[in-house]
């Protein structure tokens, strides 16, 4: 597999396409402190369904081009929740991919979070970053991150570069500039390709610290990292805006940035 990377070479056409996160709403393993990971496929909640609602209303109005979700059970119900609400996904195929599972967590699964960082601890270890015997490395997941990246980028491109693609200077301004009110569509006002990915929390952390740390992702002004790489919330959402270009037959991604990150306002607390 040959991932994606920064790619910075010059180039007259571009494509910016906007990236949407959203953390599949809560279960009753998540409300009880338990490990799922991936051998506990359990569904969501009567709290977990009414966020995956609240994240559907919200989300409304802000038009997608493409959907992806884990295949696991309480993200496929979240993200079919979201794309219910929506008008613009009524004609799209949810696509369904084990690379965003979650995070396998060996032996812990089923087990109390609190257990499992005890067990970090005496290993001289913290939590997360800890992996329990059985389960997935960091390096492991961030492989599947970086998997999926590549796989979306070049599924994009293949399905939107022909029509979409435009001269580099005609969008290098627009969605840099536009901005963040706290409405649902912030960031992706006149972008029209927009990727929705429902997925896990332990799953996200690793993906948003591969973006800032490797992909060096521009951070919205005030940003605390302690924050973003933090658990984001049951539906919690953080948006991304990407651009790619076209080196011979293939897509390579030139810049990335975040819009917001952990949003959670649409969840009544």
């Amino acid at each position: 597999m040959r991932y994606f990377s920064v790619f910075n070479s010059h180039s007259m056409r571009a494509l910016t396409f906007g990236l949407t996160i959203v953390r599949h709403g809560e279960t009753q393993y998540n409300k009880e402190g338990l490990l799922q990971g991936q051998a506990i496929d359990s569904h969501l909640s009567e709290i977990g369904l009414q966020q995956a609602e609240a994240a559907g209303c919200y989300l409304k109005d802000v038009k997608f081009s493409n959907v992806f979700s884990s295949d696991m059970l309480r993200a496929k119900q979240t993200a079919e929740t979201i794309v219910k609400h929506n008008s613009s996904c009524s004609g799209l195929q949810m696509a369904c991919d084990p690379l965003l599972k979650e995070i396998s967590f060996g032996i812990a699964e089923g087990g109390r979070m609190k257990d499992v960082r005890e067990m970090a601890k005496a290993a001289g270890q913290s939590f997360p970053g800890f992996t329990p015997p059985g389960g997935e490395t960091q390096e492991q997941v961030k492989e599947r991150v970086k998997e999926f990246m590549e796989k979306m980028l070049q599924q994009v491109g293949a399905e939107h570069w022909h029509d979409r693609g435009e001269d580099e200077t005609s969008i290098s301004v627009s969605p840099e500039t536009s901005p963040v009110e706290g409405n649902a569509d912030d960031g992706v006002r006149g972008v029209p390709i927009h990727a929705l990915v429902v997925t896990h929390g332990a799953y996200m952390c690793v993906a948003v610290r591969y973006f800032v740390e490797e992909l060096h992702c521009s951070l919205p002004l005030g940003s605390d990292k302690a924050h973003m790489f933090s658990l984001s919330p049951n539906t919690g959402l953080c948006r991304f805006i990407l651009t790619m270009r076209k080196e011979g037959d293939r897509f390579m991604l030139s810049g990335i940035r975040c819009v917001f990150i952990h949003r959670g306002d649409h969840v009544k607390q």
